[in-house]
């Protein structure tokens, strides 16, 4: 009876050293993460000046309508039902 009880005693103090031991490491996994984020943010470079989008009102030039509506005819043409 004594034997059980000094394995029951060692297994908990081994289950509490792993459980220190699991919350020590992500302890300090956490802080690492946390300060290597802060050190990134800091390092990181100003975000580009996004470049402005072409006006609406820019469309295709006539001539390019006008080899467009030639392709549509030709292909209409070529492709009776």
């Amino acid at each position: 009876m004594n034997n059980l009880s000094a394995q029951l005693l060692e297994a908990a103090s081994l289950m509490g050293l792993g459980m220190a031991f699991v919350f020590a490491f992500l302890s300090l996994a956490i802080v690492a993460v946390k300060l290597l984020a802060r050190l990134a943010g800091e390092a990181a470079p100003a975000p580009a000046v996004p470049v402005a989008p072409a006006t609406a009102d820019q469309g295709p030039g006539p001539q390019t309508l006008a080899a467009i509506s030639a392709a549509i005819a030709q292909y209409k043409k070529n492709h009776k039902p």
